[in-house]
């Protein structure tokens, strides 16, 4: 892919985010490994929505956090990014959010169950980082997520917020839009009364393969871009 066009879809995901209640102020960011040096990615600059990313104020960040592009202002969490990404080659794309349900579902300390669809995908997928409430802004830090992130797509912070990853852009996007409806439901049918059992492991992993394909996450993610399109062209 051009890099031009990969922007672009930095740019698209950044509000496809916003229009499903990722943002918060101008906390929230996303990056994209650049194609074919796995030692820079994309990274959405600070002090700005993630609905106002334009291919201006995209940086170009290296592994050690070091801006290398650009000239807008960096985000004191890139070792988020950067550390999972130096560990996991397997990524391409990381977004960090602080979604509500999602954040309070951290505070529970409580594990995802198998109460959704959408919770398929994170059925013993998904990590828990524990050290601190406060900003990931050091190297150390940024270690320590994506230690506790290991071989999952995602990470909850607790009373922070979460880190979702994926090795496109769209199987990041909808995948921390997933996340934070499984939340959701696990919120509310908890908080209801006793949970009748859950389905067998293995019908929750079957569902697991077959929602966590690539062709999936692409046209999900196609079809939440047109949406946001025809918002924009409605005024």
């Amino acid at each position: 892919m051009a890099h031009e066009d990969l922007k672009q879809k930095l740019i698209d995901a950044g509000k496809v985010l916003v229009a499903e209640g990722q943002d918060d102020f101008t906390r929230g960011h996303i990056s994209m490994r650049v194609p074919g040096d796995p030692g820079h990615f994309y990274m959405k600059a600070h002090s700005i929505g993630m609905d106002e990313i334009t291919m201006d104020n995209i940086l170009t960040i290296d592994l050690e956090g070091n801006v290398t592009a650009g000239t807008a202002k960096r985000h004191s969490e890139v070792y988020i990014h950067s550390e999972i990404l130096k560990a996991r080659p397997d990524l391409n794309c990381v977004i960090h959010t602080h979604p509500t349900y999602s954040c309070a579902f951290s505070a529970t300390g409580r594990p995802m169950r198998a109460l959704s669809q959408p919770s398929a995908l994170f059925y013993k997928n998904l990590g828990v980082y524990t050290d601190t409430i406060n900003l990931i802004r050091t190297h150390e830090m940024g270690r320590g997520v994506a230690k506790a992130l290991g071989p999952h797509r995602a990470v909850i912070l607790k009373n922070h917020g979460v880190v979702v990853c994926g090795a496109s852009i769209e199987e990041a996007v909808v995948s921390v839009i997933m996340l934070e409806n499984a939340a959701q439901v696990q919120l509310i049918a908890e908080a209801a009364g006793e949970v009748a059992p859950e389905f067998p492991e293995a019908d929750v992993k079957k569902l697991q393969h077959d929602i966590s394909r690539a062709d999936q996450f692409v046209v999900n993610f196609d079809y939440l871009v047109r949406r946001v399109r025809r918002r924009e062209a409605k005024g």
